[in-house]
């Protein structure tokens, strides 16, 4: 079968009964792969208990080897497991009951597992010997977190009779459908306790919660209801304030609404104390996200004031317009410089995704399928190899073209670069306007 998550060298952590019990796990994932193409109800059923099974166990052995080695992380990692035992794998194995095992839900179920386990596998069990940094360090202690979750549902359903269920605590700002960013600032400049606020709103959320109290019969996003969100979520974290003692206390200060790009800066620079993900049975998806105040820079976005919400509306509304309907490209490179260069180069013409890793690109091709993705060839840890391998495994991916994006136009590397059949290749060196060209004639052929 062609359905395969393919074992990298670099997913090892050095850990030997570790690494093998994670090669064990991309098997039993492997294995239902095949059966989902074989369409059996009850071989999924029996392959979805199995891995289930092994996964718990091998999450409790990970632990007590962290709890021998007195690793510093173990908390945020059992807290991590946790997410995934109790919240994650019900909410999959309740779609797929729901659906009786059906082919899409086979594969979100796949999809979901596959994509947690190469990502926790190359972050979080690569910080178990110092191999990475953990991403969640600085989250909030998991009763708070537990105590504010409390808070959003009932909310959730008081506001709009909705029942929302948390599904992450450690939601990673990816994409999930078109989405609506809005950031809130408390508390004055320069005061320690400031603290800002990004609720990011699945943009069939609002038409489905904001838009059907206005009785608005749409399925587009307007002015009105870009404004009433406003309000709704201005309502929204004031009462989650007053209900949580911890996070209040403070006024508003500012307002934006931040386009993906903005949004996504601050979680390649800074780390959230929250970063809750909520689903809402069908309706849309959520996340409630608090970052330190201090950690975000100034100028991700036009403050809205009474004088100029329309305009900044208007504006953000034709910005959306305006990138629904260009090409998608995603750009996969570890250098900061180098992404921030190519999405300046591209924007104006394409709608561009930033990722710093493979890891991180598949977590975006999930939620937001691009037409190109420029792939940096010599990433550390994951590089354009592998990353490539792992797109060529996911069906759903593997027809996604990707340019490779290289420093060096030596022989012996450009064969390497055409031997994994790519759609193509381009030096980083060469000028800006060339590198433009030559993706807009990539496109123009497309179309012929």
């Amino acid at each position: 079968m062609d359905s395969q998550l393919v074992w990298q060298d670099s997913f090892n952590i050095g850990v030997e009964a570790i690494d093998k019990e994670h090669q064990r796990l991309f098997k039993i994932i492997n294995r239902l792969f095949e059966y989902g193409e074989e369409k059996s109800r009850w071989a999924c059923q029996e392959g979805v208990k199995y891995f289930k099974s092994h996964t718990m166990k091998h999450f409790e052995d990970e632990e007590a080897y962290m709890a021998s080695i007195g690793y510093e992380g173990l908390e945020t990692h059992r807290h991590i497991h946790k997410e995934f035992r109790e919240n994650t794998l019900p909410v999959l194995e309740q779609e797929l009951e729901e659906t009786d095992y059906n082919p899409d839900s086979v594969n979100h179920f796949l999809g979901v597992c596959a994509g947690w386990l190469v990502g926790h596998t190359l972050t979080e069990d690569q910080a178990i010997t110092g191999g990475r940094v953990s991403q969640w360090k600085d989250l909030l202690p998991e009763e708070e977190l537990e105590a504010l979750k409390k808070v959003i549902v009932q909310l959730v359903f008081d506001m709009f009779q909705l029942e929302s269920q948390a599904i992450s605590s450690a939601y990673g700002g990816e994409k999930f459908g078109k989405g609506v960013y809005y950031r809130l600032v408390y508390g004055a400049k320069g005061d320690e306790k400031r603290q800002e606020v990004i609720m990011v709103f699945e943009e069939k959320l609002l038409l489905n919660t904001v838009g059907k109290v206005l009785g608005l019969q749409t399925n587009k996003l307007d002015s009105m209801l870009i404004n009433a969100a406003r309000y709704t979520a201005r309502q929204f974290v004031g009462r989650v304030m007053e209900l949580v003692p911890a996070f209040g206390g403070q006024e508003l200060r500012e307002e934006n609404l931040l386009s993906y790009e903005q949004f996504r800066k601050v979680f390649e620079r800074e780390k959230p104390q929250v970063s809750l993900l909520f689903n809402t049975s069908g309706a849309g998806y959520f996340a409630y996200c608090v970052i330190a105040p201090h950690l975000l820079e100034s100028g991700v976005g036009t403050p809205i004031e009474a004088d100029n919400a329309m305009t900044e509306i208007q504006d953000y509304l034709a910005k959306r317009e305006e990138a629904s309907g260009k090409r998608r490209v995603l750009v996969v490179d570890d250098s900061l410089t180098m992404r921030e260069a190519m999405r300046r180069l591209l924007e104006k013409d394409y709608e561009v995704s930033l990722a710093e890793s493979g890891v991180a690109a598949i977590r975006t091709i999930t939620l937001d399928r691009p037409d190109l993705v420029l792939l940096d060839y010599e990433m550390p840890v994951c590089d354009g190899r592998q990353t490539l391998e792992m797109f060529r495994s996911e069906p759903a991916f593997a027809d996604i073209p990707v340019i490779f994006l290289t420093g060096r136009g030596d022989p012996d590397v450009v064969r390497k670069l055409l031997s994994l059949k790519p759609a193509g290749y381009l030096l980083k060196y060469l000028k800006p306007a060339e590198i433009k060209t030559k993706i807009d004639d990539f496109f123009e052929k497309l179309v012929r």
